[in-house]
């Protein structure tokens, strides 16, 4: 999808996101928290971070969460697309900094920021940048910082016919968790490692935790892969 996609796209994508994962039972909001709470707590007992990059931000889902959960952080949301950020300045005004990336460059000093998270962006860029835009967001993080990126698991048949049959997914290509890992790691991150999530809908809810025991399990909906900056 190329940056006008995503303009197109960005007035109508929360509408779209619901009405496609209405079978898991669950909202927007829930994905966007979910994410969010998994990355603090990933990150307790460590150097809790004082700044943190949202990478692909688009409309700002992130926002609320990362300021709930990361109080008195400054958040800075990166996304290509104008129009988005547009939206997501009006939605959560003050509440972080939301700057446009031109694709390759993030418009920040080495080691600007203690963490990042990138929530779904990989599955809509071209494998093959993938790992150059990894490296720059590992040159972005200080020494010891961590990224986290979360993505559909495309071992989940659910998860596969939720994103064919999603508009603004049309051209997005899934990538396996253990490609992913490789990824951080060829980009230069350390002790590199994959959780996977969201095993239960809605209606079975009452299961959620056990989730904790089966993380290693590749059949959640989605997954994240932490890596950490190398000190």
């Amino acid at each position: 999808m190329d940056v006008r996609e995503f303009d197109r796209f960005a007035d109508e994508y929360a509408e779209m996101h619901a009405r496609n994962i209405r079978v898991s039972g669950e909202d927007p909001a829930f994905f966007a928290e979910y994410k969010v709470k998994d990355m603090a707590a990933a990150l307790t007992g460590r150097h809790f971070p004082s700044r943190v990059l949202d990478f692909g931000g688009g409309i700002g889902a992130s926002v609320p969460y990362l300021r709930e959960h990361f109080p008195n952080v400054e958040i800075t949301c990166l996304d290509v697309s104008r129009r988005s950020l547009a939206i997501a300045a009006e939605r959560y005004p003050g509440q972080a900094k939301f700057e446009l990336f031109d694709g390759s460059h993030i418009p920040f000093e080495d080691g600007h920021f203690d963490a990042s998270i990138a929530a779904c962006v990989f599955h809509h860029i071209d494998h093959v940048e993938h790992i150059g835009l990894l490296a720059e967001l590992r040159r972005v993080l200080g020494a010891g910082g961590s990224m986290f990126v979360f993505e559909h698991n495309p071992m989940n048949p659910l998860t596969v016919r939720a994103v064919s049959t999603c508009e603004f997914d049309q051209n997005a290509h899934l990538i396996r968790a253990g490609e992913m890992v490789e990824r951080l790691r060829s980009a230069g991150f350390a002790d590199v490692g994959v959780c996977y999530r969201v095993f239960f809908p809605r209606f079975l809810s009452a299961f959620r935790p056990l989730e904790r025991w089966l993380a290693r399990l590749p059949l959640g909906a989605q997954y994240y892969v932490h890596g950490r900056a190398s000190e």
